[in-house]
């Protein structure tokens, strides 16, 4: 005979259960709309691939399973060498824009604070041009140079608007976003400059400068993992750091957090995941804005969840996003960073206008 539980004793694991599950809903929700955004991503294009066949294409591949193939053969081409590929760059870069938005906002308690608007993107964008203006790097050798020099640029970027914004010991969102619009424009007159002189590449750096790939395939989604990946996984495991740094650094001290380590670990995760997805996507604006306001909206400000959830919430974004950047002219495709700064940019302005009393009061 199975013994009876005492009712107080039921009840609380019937509340533990309960507040189980409400922790995993946020997650749950968010996984199911990347999945659905991800498979309309490779699913929709001139040519379009039903959902069911793209499960059935997916599934001869894992493994070499044998499946009669009932589709043309240049689907499989379609899939595995053009829509795949791509849309797990977007993933990735919507992932890493919407984390690192979350870890800034969080980091500078500031809910303007977004790797585009403090001008990390136009540092790390300076420093792929960079790179790219000595020689457009084919090889994956090449390539990692890429987000090495883009790292270095949204690095030295973050750090002087940082030292340039900081009035005493509070950081003011007026100097913040007046010092990352200063070094947003002089990082981006140095990028004109090296595009003009770089005349056979500048229809190519210029889609890539309003948020347009400049390369295709596998071998940039193979480069840019490893940074996104560790950078990300940084941000994630500092939940409870970004939590305690919204006391205040001094209070954020005496609870026992080792402030300026803490500070330097994020900004160094931050600007990689920023830099990452700028090497190899553009420079997209306001993902690092719009989702992680969304996510707080919806789920609270609990930075443990705040940022996996905006990281999940970015990828999903730009997913929708680079969706309706392909359908809007179709078949021209626009560069992504158009849509998200038609959307973005009334969004920033709601944001000004609220932030005074509704965001970190």
């Amino acid at each position: 005979m199975t013994p009876t539980l005492p009712h107080s004793e039921s009840g609380l694991l019937e509340m533990k259960a309960a507040r189980q599950h409400s922790r995993l809903t946020p997650y749950l929700v968010n996984a199911l709309a990347l999945a659905l955004a991800f498979t309309l991503s490779v699913a929709l294009g001139p040519v379009f691939i039903p959902p069911a066949t793209l499960g059935r294409i997916l599934f001869s591949a894992l493994g070499g399973l044998a499946v009669n193939p009932a589709w043309p053969e240049t689907f499989h081409t379609i899939v595995f060498a053009i829509r795949l590929p791509h849309a797990a760059l977007v993933v990735l870069t919507g992932a890493a824009l919407g984390g690192s938005g979350a870890a800034y906002q969080g980091l500078f308690r500031n809910p303007l604070a977004d790797p585009y608007l403090i001008g990390v993107a136009s540092g790390a964008g300076l420093g792929a041009v960079l790179a790219m203006a000595i020689r457009w790097p084919t090889t994956t050798l090449g390539m990692y140079g890429v987000p090495v020099a883009a790292f270095c640029g949204a690095l030295l970027t973050i750090l002087l608007v940082y030292q340039v914004a900081r009035v005493n010991h509070a950081l003011p969102t007026t100097t913040l976003i007046l010092a990352g619009v200063a070094f947003s424009s002089f990082a981006t007159a140095l990028t004109s400059f090296l595009m003009m002189r770089s005349s056979d590449e500048l229809r190519r750096a210029t889609a890539w400068l309003l948020g347009g790939s400049i390369l295709s395939g596998w071998e940039p989604v193979l480069v840019v993992s490893p940074y996104v990946l560790v950078g990300l996984g940084v941000l994630v495991a500092s939940g409870h750091a970004l939590n305690v740094l919204q006391y205040g650094e001094e209070q954020a001290q005496q609870l026992g957090l080792h402030v300026e380590r803490a500070k330097a670990v994020l900004i160094l995760a931050a600007s990689l995941t920023t830099a990452a997805a700028v090497a190899f996507s553009g420079i997209i604006g306001f993902i690092g804005l719009i989702v992680p306001h969304t996510v707080r909206i919806l789920w609270g400000p609990d930075y443990k969840r705040l940022v996996p959830l905006s990281t999940l919430g970015g990828a999903s974004a730009l997913l929708i996003a680079d969706l309706l950047a392909r359908a809007l002219l179709a078949p021209q495709v626009l560069p992504v960073g158009i849509v998200t700064a038609l959307a973005g940019a009334p969004f920033f302005l709601w944001v000004l206008r609220k932030s005074r009393s509704q965001f970190f009061a």
